[in-house]
């Protein structure tokens, strides 16, 4: 599955999707939130479970595996990543009402939770605000950016 594929599939613009991750991981398939130091010095455990492009938990990568019945997927395997992103989304859009194109609110219900985002917990975070703003001017960017190379970017045949 690729970008355009997952727009189709979810309805979540391509540049929304990019956004979303270059925030999470900055395109990282193996990104992991940094070890905690045992002692000042010792690498120890990690904060959470995020992991990949996503930097989806576990248990919520678990969720979307089990709501799609692919088990198979991994959270290192960008087609999978955006599809992760796209499934995610609509999950907001249906409980939350975030439209499926608002990249800042869209990050926000990613970072906090669906129920965080509805609770409005954010709100006591001024740095993720910030963030997500920074997540909707890179949405921006990149929907420019794909505008500008639309035609460049059509399929041809190889014959």
């Amino acid at each position: 599955m690729d970008s355009k594929d997952v727009e189709r599939r979810w309805k979540v613009p391509v540049p929304v999707q990019m956004a979303i991750i270059h925030q999470e991981s900055k395109f990282n398939a193996r990104a992991r939130p940094p070890r905690t130091k045992l002692l000042w010095i010792i690498p120890w455990t990690r904060p959470s479970t995020a992991y990949g492009y996503t930097q989806a938990l576990r248990s919520t990568w678990d969720n979307y595996k089990r709501s799609n019945g692919w088990f198979w997927s991994s959270r290192d395997d960008f087609g999978d990543g955006v599809d992760f992103i796209g499934w995610y989304a609509n999950q907001a859009n249906i409980k939350a009402g975030i439209p499926r194109t608002d990249a800042y609110s869209l990050y926000l219900a990613y970072h906090e939770g669906i129920g965080g985002y509805q609770r409005k917990t954010y709100l006591k975070k001024p740095w993720l605000i910030s963030v997500a703003r920074k997540v909707k001017a890179k949405s921006q960017l990149y929907a420019m950016q794909l505008n500008s190379c639309q035609g460049s970017l059509k399929s041809r045949s190889w014959w």
